[in-house]
């Protein structure tokens, strides 16, 4: 096989191809009269294959004069023109044999020479070879009959064919015969028995000959062996030792034969050496070299050791090999003489030669080979001996030496030699000449270099004798010189690390002893190709959309010769038909990226001068593939290995494995993660639940995010057992008095270990030495009723299944329900605090009394009458309730002056206790509540009527009244502060002595012994002339803007003269009551400046607010009508303070937080210690009395 296979590659290289003739050919331009070389000739061996059209014999070559072809076919002149089946080609050698069926008539040793005047090339003998169609002869074969336990040898016979060879043994239906070590196929295609067997007979044992270079395969005819038994002679009596005697015996060989045999072969073959032996039992082949511990390292030994195969073989392994067959009974040898021989090969094949006129030539030809090859020279295509000159001869050594050589010398020489394993030959043109030099190189070429790199202008010259060649710039007469200038053996000039002063016209001077020549050339110097923005390594997500830009800088002048060219992986992607790459302006764009996008992408920016090359890396990522194979091992129970090898990360290292479950009894097709391991880790020990029916599966996450899962591992099921757990979360609650429920969270459904899940509730009363009470259920809640209240027990639950018990459950402590407390806190007092704040005192309610765990206490107060009332009305009880253990609250929010009860109560989960006895108390005087109505009315032009009614709440003894009132007309100047003292029993204030047509602003406050309360205001200006008496403004809560006061005027002045108003003579008066106005309005403007000027400050503050001057914030609660800015001018009151007393404490002040405020018994506020001001409503006109 492996001779086949070097074959094989041997005529996939050679067969029906040319070989280029590899001789030393002069480098003679074609312009200069020279010999023939032949360049091109068909194989040593053309095989004219049955399915091959025709069959070229190839001879090309080249001369000048051009070469005329001649042929010889076996020694003799060819003429294949003269011959008009055969097709032949103008100005060539070469003849093409058309295979029309007479390809046997061609058949022969061809030879092709080109001759011109000057001499004539030869090529080697081409052999044509037709083959014939191998055939095996048609024959009748007569059945073989044999002994059972006797060798039988099938002889195969095979036709001649072009190797290689293949043999094959098969049946009729084309089944092989099976080979072992009784059973062999030797070398020479026969099928060897060592010892016959029952199962060896049959009719159809048919040898196939294949030859793989013609196509071809044929079948001998079947052959029939029959196997006979020794039953017979086994069951004479002549006894069983006598049938063993005939069958066991030692071995001898089928092949080789003889005690040794002598192998050749030629070095780089392939050594085959084959001993099949027969005997019984079956022998055992050994092998060895003579003189060697071992075989050579390449030797192999196939064919259950009957075949000793070294491939390409040397002259190392030459020498003696033997083979030994043996058995129990015996052995026998076999020795093998190896013979490495050499076909010809040239150690110093013959060289051509240009020499000049005179000189002594010298041509040597050495021969290898084994046996050693014969040499014959040729001249000319003739022997040597037959074309003889004086000044050549031939020395001992084979070499042809040529004394002063002259032109008529000149001629091709040809080296020949040959063993029995082939011939070789050589040309070698031997040119005697002198001619002055030629410059093959273009004159006036043009060259084109960059700045800083190199350039090679060349000149290229031919003469014989050689010539000296020269450089130098057009504008200076001697040659270039320097380090950065080279003048090479063919003539070029290399510039190197070039500069812009280079930059010109050279000319190149060839001269020998024949003469002078010169041409010039211009070289031009460009900046620079050079990629400024080069493109940058990318990672991407596959799917999406990248760019590569590339952007370079190069010399202006080159204009559209510069290009931007990209490549991926060696591969150009300018003009690709994939329509996901679009190129543009030095753009690379790649649409939908995918993981084949991966790679190196080089830019090249390319002139006709010079290129830069800059190169990205383009990474793919995505999610990670699913994990591979993944399988569980190691099955133990409720524990199993799984493991599996994990899927393509897409260039984004895994960072850990998700193993998620899904079981198919509760909860069929959910998955549910189970573990994470770690991205390096690819196995895991799975913990897992017993009576489960499992699948697993495994998902990969990267940073790009979380990959598919693999397709599910085949369920496993898990054996039943008792629960490995019991209920958790127990709680304990007491609905009712004398009952327990027992509440806890249930075992999952995976929990269960197996059928039949229930839980024993155990329970009994802590310390009292009683037995546990046990109740199995199913459901996770249990109620033990007819408890006593408010008592200790001990309860536990354990889990039960099919197969058995939980772990001993924990035991936790817990009390039967509760009932409400039985008795209410004593010795409660009231200390009371200010005007709307005090604080209670109690005792504590006994433990045994609370009947279950102690919230805490309530208080619940009501206010039973104003103290300015006899009269008591129970009003709306309030409830504040204090968390925890505690005796003592704070409670604020109460009316002044009012008489309050209270009671305290204890309070359980279950509910309130009863409450202590009521206990009365009363608060303090306060401040009043704001005026309830305040009305300015009857405006006339120096006096206005006020009338108001008392507060809603009074908080005390009212004593008086306070009207504080000023001018604020829309000037820079306020008018003083005017304060007037009203009796406790007025309602009503006639104000005399005001300016007219003036804007004031009234104050009013309502006073106990305690202080006064908040000012309501009023704004209004007075009129020209007095109103009737029965016009009034009614009461308003907001004051009076500029606006509207400017409006009041003028419906004063309009009610005056509106009867009039469309007289004719309406314009005159009007203009004689502006200017009566105008004079006014001065002299009043004069009068009012008496008063003197008002700083900045104060005439932004020009509509004050009284509430807010001279009254503390935390005195009064603030009302007002508007939001202008309160006076800064001095204020006085009944006693020359009017700074009233703070009536509301904080309870942060006596450090009570926890104070939940009930107002009707359905809601509870916390007080959060902040001081609040109430905002009195105004309710109508109606007086309320304490």
């Amino acid at each position: 096989m492996r001779l086949l296979r070097k074959i094989l590659l041997l005529l996939g290289t050679c067969l029906h191809m040319s070989c280029k003739y590899q001789s030393n050919a002069l480098d003679i331009p074609l312009e200069v009269e020279q010999l023939p070389t032949i360049t091109e000739y068909s194989p040593a061996s053309l095989i004219a294959f049955p399915f091959e059209e025709n069959f070229p014999m190839k001879c090309e070559a080249t001369g000048n004069p051009g070469p005329e072809f001649r042929w010889t076919k076996n020694g003799q002149d060819f003429d294949p023109y003269q011959d008009l089946r055969l097709i032949t080609l103008d100005d060539s050698g070469t003849f093409i044999i058309p295979n029309n069926g007479n390809l046997t008539e061609f058949q022969g040793n061809y030879r092709c020479f080109a001759t011109n005047k000057l001499g004539t090339a030869m090529s080697e003998e081409i052999e044509f070879v037709v083959p014939n169609v191998p055939k095996f002869p048609k024959e009748i074969i007569d059945p073989i009959e044999v002994m059972e336990g006797q060798s039988v040898i099938l002889e195969c016979n095979p036709p001649k064919g072009i190797p290689p060879l293949e043999i094959y043994w098969m049946t009729i239906r084309l089944q092989h015969i099976e080979l072992d070590e009784r059973v062999s196929v030797g070398l020479n295609g026969n099928l060897y028995f060592s010892n016959a067997i029952k199962s060896d007979s049959r009719r159809d044992y048919c040898c196939f000959a294949a030859f793989p270079r013609i196509r071809t395969i044929v079948q001998k005819t079947a052959m029939s062996v029959m196997v006979k038994s020794n039953k017979l002679m086994k069951d004479s009596g002549s006894g069983r030792g006598y049938a063993n005697s005939l069958l066991e015996r030692k071995p001898s060989l089928l092949t080789p034969t003889g005690k040794e045999s002598h192998t050749y072969l030629m070095k780089g073959e392939d050594l085959q050496l084959e001993c099949i032996a027969e005997g019984f039992p079956t022998p055992k082949v050994e092998w060895a070299k003579i003189g060697y511990h071992e075989l050579p390292e390449r030797a192999e030994v196939e064919s259950h050791g009957k075949l000793l195969t070294v491939e390409m073989v040397n002259e190392e392994d030459e020498g003696k090999y033997m083979c030994r067959a043996k058995n129990p009974h015996g052995e026998v040898v076999h020795y093998f003489h190896v013979t490495v021989e050499e076909p010809p090969e040239f150690e110093i094949e013959p060289q051509s030669q240009l020499v000049t006129i005179g000189a002594d030539v010298v041509i040597k030809c050495v021969v290898k080979g084994n046996p050693q090859p014969s040499v014959a020279w040729r001249v000319n295509g003739q022997p040597l001996n037959d074309v003889p000159t004086s000044n050549r001869k031939v020395l001992k050594d084979g070499t042809i030496s040529i004394h002063n050589a002259k032109p008529e010398n000149s001629a091709v020489y040809q080296c020949e030699a040959t063993n029995r394993h082939g011939t070789i030959l050589a040309n070698a043109n031997i040119m005697i000449m002198n001619i002055q030099p030629l410059i093959l190189t273009e004159n006036n070429l043009q060259y084109m270099a960059v700045e800083g790199k190199g350039v090679v202008m060349h000149c290229k010259v031919f003469s014989s004798p050689a010539s000296s060649i020269t450089w130098s710039k057009a504008d200076s007469a001697n040659a270039v010189e320097g380090e950065r200038f080279s003048v090479h053996k063919n003539g070029s000039l290399e510039i190197h690390n070039i500069m812009k002063e280079d930059m010109g016209e050279y000319s190149c001077f060839a001269q020998n002893t024949e003469g002078k020549v010169a041409i010039a050339a211009t070289l031009e110097v460009k900046d620079p190709t050079r990629i400024v923005d080069p493109p940058r390594d990318l990672r991407v997500l596959a799917g999406t959309t990248l760019q590569f830009s590339c952007q370079a800088d190069f010399d202006p002048s080159i204009g559209d010769d510069f290009e931007i060219l990209w490549e991926k992986d060696g591969m150009a992607l300018n003009g690709s038909e994939n329509a996901r790459y679009i190129l543009n302006d030095g753009v690379l764009e790649i649409i939908n990226v995918s993981f084949g996008d991966q790679g190196f992408y080089v830019c090249v920016a390319r002139t006709p001068v010079d290129q830069d090359v800059a190169v990205a890396q383009l990474s793919v990522v995505d999610v990670p593939d699913p994990p591979e194979d993944v399988i569980l091992s190691e099955h133990n129970g409720r524990s199993v290995k799984l493991q599996w090898i994990p899927g393509d990360d897409h260039n984004s290292s895994i960072t850990e494995f998700v193993i998620e479950f899904e079981e198919s009894q509760h909860e069929p097709g959910s998955w549910r993660e189970m573990m994470r391991v770690p991205g390096n880790h690819h196995s895991a020990l799975l913990k897992l639940h017993s009576h489960v029916d499992y699948r697993f599966r495994v998902y990969a996450i990267n940073e790009v995010g979380r990959g598919r899962p693999n397709q599910a591992t085949e369920r496993y099921k898990t054996p039943a057992s008792a629960p490995d757990k019991n209920p958790e979360n127990i709680k304990i609650e007491g609905h009712l008095p004398h009952e327990m429920d027992i509440n806890w969270e249930p075992l999952s459904p995976i929990e269960h270990n197996g059928p039949g899940l229930e839980y024993k509730v155990s329970y009994r009363r802590q310390g009292t030495g009683e037995d546990w009470t046990e109740h199995m259920v199913k459901r996770h809640s249990f109620l033990v009723k007819n408890t006593p209240t408010f008592v200790l027990y001990e309860i536990k639950i354990q889990a039960k299944n099919h197969v058995g018990w939980g772990p001993d459950p924990k035991i936790i402590t817990a009390y039967s329900g509760e009932d409400f407390p039985s008795a209410a806190p004593e010795d409660v007092a009231v200390d009371v605090m200010n005007n709307t704040m005090m604080k209670v005192r109690w005792d504590h309610v006994r433990k045994d009394k609370l009947n279950g765990h102690l919230g805490g206490y309530r208080i619940s107060y009501w206010r039973l009458r104003s103290l300015l009332d006899s009269k008591k009305t129970h009003s709306d009880k309030h409830t504040l309730t204090f968390s925890g253990e505690r005796n003592h609250a704070v409670v604020t929010g109460l009316r002044p002056f009012s008489e309050f009860s209270l009671i305290v109560m204890a309070f359980n989960s279950r509910g309130n206790g009863p409450g202590s006895h009521p206990v009365s108390f009363k608060t303090p005087e306060g401040v009043p509540g704001q005026i309830a109505a305040f009305s300015v009315t009857n405006i006339q032009k120096h006096k206005v009527t006020l009338t108001w009614s008392p507060p809603v709440d009074a908080n005390g003894v009212i004593i008086g009244f306070i009207l504080q009132y000023q001018l604020i007309n829309d000037t820079e100047e306020l008018g003083s502060l005017m304060t007037l003292n009203i009796s406790a029993d007025s309602n009503k204030l006639h104000l005399q002595d005001l300016e007219a047509l003036s804007k004031y602003k009234f104050y009013l406050r309502c006073c106990t012994r305690v202080g006064c309360g908040p000012a309501v205001s009023e704004e209004r200006t007075t009129v020209p002339e007095a109103r009737k008496s029965g016009s009034r403004f009614p009461p308003r809560k907001t004051t009076v803007s500029p606006m509207a006061n400017a409006t009041l005027s003028s419906i004063g002045l309009a009610s005056i003269h509106g009867g009039i108003s469309n007289q004719g003579w309406f314009i005159g008066l009007m203009c004689a009551i502006a200017l009566l106005t105008l004079i006014v309005l001065i002299v009043c403007f004069v009068n009012r400046n008496k008063g003197g000027k008002y700083s900045v400050k104060e005439k932004e503050d020009l509509h004050p607010d009284l509430e807010s001057q001279g009254i503390n914030d935390d005195t009064f609660c603030e009302y007002s009508d508007n939001d202008e800015k309160p006076l800064k001018s001095s204020q006085h009151s009944l006693n020359g303070d009017l700074k009233g007393r703070d009536s509301g404490d904080s309870m942060v002040d006596y450090g009570d937080e926890d104070a939940h405020f009930h107002e009707d018994g359905s809601f509870i506020g916390e007080y959060s210690g902040r001081k609040e001001r109430v905002s009195m409503e105004i309710k109508g006109n109606n007086q309320s009395t304490a």
